[in-house]
């Protein structure tokens, strides 16, 4: 498949429903494993080593996962503090890539608060296919819980209140470093007004087709709230040769997902955005969240892509990057 099959004029009533009749493109999954700020304190389930990672990418990815979004962890506190440390994603990235040779490789820059900008581009140097890039700054309030043994790293519950700055210039220099390296920028857009960055870099020429945007829906704090009405004034915004992929955080992860599946995009789940797989129910791992969207995807008569129609779809290196 041509990257420009899989764009259309989402918002154009007779072309969607032609959609209907002959198919929307397959159906890229991908799955945040775990993240940068809550861990397993917050579900016994959540992966923080890297071989814990691979391990239950490797389940995910035989559910039908097609990309993985990568945050390396510090096991001892469970805090995002290897984003500074390229070998830390590094180590990730090859355990992955060793139990799922086809697999693409997302590796975050955002990692979690209180980082600076040189630190976060440390992830770029492990090898990522595709790398998060958010487009503004964003707002960040969320409460953390203590880490019983046998965690360890925090003995109390914490919040955290801050405010992650990111301006025009910071992003033309995550986007330069991503096109320097052959990286494909995944552009997070938290809100509306965030766009005036999308197509900062898109007159720049700092991001090339098909442009990735994915919309975060839910994020308390810095995010727009995650109603069905949003969603689609998110996607009226949508650039030309655009794609994009949606995330619902917490409870929002399923009615979100289910409309970026009927709408013709793509979609993100993982312990990153929700721990629970139903209320008051944690998730047992990963591949439980993809095998639902794969049934809901099945349901709604969108295929599921593999590996090499997502890569086609992105326009990305048909060759998997290698971990020596």
């Amino acid at each position: 498949m041509n990257w420009r099959d899989a764009i259309w004029r989402f918002r154009d009533s007779r072309e969607y429903l032609e959609r209907v009749r002959r198919g929307f493109p397959p159906l890229i999954i991908c799955c945040a494993i775990t993240g940068g700020v809550h861990g397993a304190e917050a579900n016994p389930n959540l992966p923080e080593t890297p071989e814990a990672q691979a391990d239950d990418m490797y389940k995910a990815y035989k559910a039908g996962a097609t990309a993985v979004h990568v945050h390396a962890r510090d096991p001892k506190t469970g805090y995002a503090t290897s984003a500074k440390r390229t070998e830390d994603f590094y180590k990730v990235n090859k355990l992955i890539r060793e139990r799922c040779p086809d697999l693409i490789i997302n590796n975050t820059t955002g990692a979690g608060a209180g980082f600076t900008v040189q630190e976060r581009l440390c992830s770029l140097d492990a090898r990522p296919e595709l790398a998060s890039l958010d487009v503004g700054a964003v707002p960040l309030r969320v409460k953390i819980k203590k880490r019983l043994p046998p965690l360890s790293g925090r003995d109390k519950d914490e919040e955290i209140d801050t405010f992650i700055t990111l301006n025009y210039a910071e992003t033309e220099l995550y986007a330069s470093e991503m096109k320097k390296r052959g990286i494909k920028p995944e552009l997070e857009v938290f809100y509306p007004s965030q766009y005036w960055y999308v197509d900062n870099l898109i007159q720049k020429k700092l991001v090339d087709p098909p442009y990735l945007i994915q919309f975060v829906m839910g994020f308390a704090g810095g995010g727009i709230y995650a109603t069905p009405w949003n969603l689609l004034q998110m996607l009226d915004e949508l650039p030309s040769d655009a794609l994009f992929q949606v995330i619902g955080i917490g409870p929002d992860q399923l009615p979100m997902i289910t409309m970026g599946i009927l709408l013709g995009g793509n979609v993100r789940v993982g312990f990153e955005d929700n721990v629970y797989y139903r209320k008051g129910e944690l998730t047992t791992s990963n591949a439980q969240l993809v095998e639902r969207v794969v049934r809901i995807a099945h349901e709604l008569e969108r295929e599921v892509a593999t590996p090499a129609q997502a890569r086609e779809i992105l326009n990305i290196s048909k060759e998997p990057s290698q971990y020596p």
